[in-house]
C-alpha cells in the first residue's frame, strides 16, 4: 500500500485554535481509517508543527490534503514515501 509523509505548519487560524489540534487530529485519523488507510500524527518542534505518516489507497493522499486545506488550520506538504522493497523493485527497472 502506498505510504506518505506529510509535513504540516499551523496557519494563523491553526495557531489561534491550537487547543483543538488533538481533536482535529483524531477526526483526521478516523477519516483516513474510514477510507481504508492508517494515519499516525506527531507534533514536532522546529520548522514543522506536525508530521503525519499515512498508508492507504493511492487517492488517500489527495483526499487527506484537500480535507486539511479545507479546514484552514494547517498548510501541508505531502511526500510519497517508498519502502525498502518498493525501492528494490524500482531500482531493478532503472536502465
Amino acid at each position: 500500500m502506498p505510504a506518505y509523509v506529510t509535513l504540516c505548519r499551523f496557519t494563523e487560524r491553526g495557531a489561534r485554535e491550537v487547543k483543538e489540534t488533538v481533536a482535529r487530529a483524531r477526526e483526521a485519523i478516523a477519516a483516513v481509517e474510514k477510507a481504508g488507510g492508517k494515519l499516525t500524527v506527531y507534533w514536532t518542534q522546529g520548522q514543522y508543527d506536525l508530521v503525519c505518516f499515512a498508508e492507504g489507497p493511492e487517492e488517500l493522499a489527495m483526499i487527506t490534503s484537500l480535507a486539511q486545506a479545507k479546514s484552514g488550520s494547517i498548510r501541508v506538504e505531502t511526500l510519497r514515501a517508498f519502502s525498502i522493497d518498493e525501492m528494490d523493485r524500482l531500482l531493478k527497472k532503472v536502465p
